[in-house]
């Protein structure tokens, strides 16, 4: 299993909004590294969801349930979407201040690279921040 972190901004596609609908696809990369990183997962694999712009903070877990395909948002053939379920909300979102501030975790995508919509995490950063969601 691989882990991801995918990024939305909160008052366009929130958590709770994939909540509400139970599956989604996830559109609107048009990153190449983001859209290699959609290409690169696989069904199964924990995806930490975080609400960008002015929450900045990791709030739940989704898991992917179908691998890339091309995006159904645009006529481009170079971008792709994969769909996602949510799995659980995190019992405390986790801030991007609170990220950069756990030194376990300076070698995070999210700390080295904060734009990218769509990141790999190692499998400690994931159970790093999944313990500090338990504090």
């Amino acid at each position: 299993m691989n882990y991801w972190l995918i990024k939305s901004e909160p008052n366009t596609y929130s958590w709770d909004d994939l909540v509400k609908l139970g599956r989604d696809h996830w559109d609107g990369v048009r990153n190449f590294k983001a859209r290699n990183n959609i290409k690169a997962m696989k069904v199964g694999d924990l995806c930490l969801f975080y609400h960008s712009v002015n929450e900045k903070s990791i709030v739940g877990i989704a898991k992917v349930v179908k691998e890339y395909y091309k995006d159904p948002t645009t006529d481009d053939h170079r971008w792709y979407v994969m769909d996602v379920e949510p799995v659980r909300k995190l019992k405390r979102s986790i801030t991007l201040a609170e990220v950069k501030a756990e030194p376990r975790l300076n070698d995070m995508q999210l700390v080295k690279y904060s734009r990218l919509s769509v990141q790999s995490v190692k499998e400690d950063e994931f159970g790093i921040i999944l313990e500090m969601s338990e504090q």
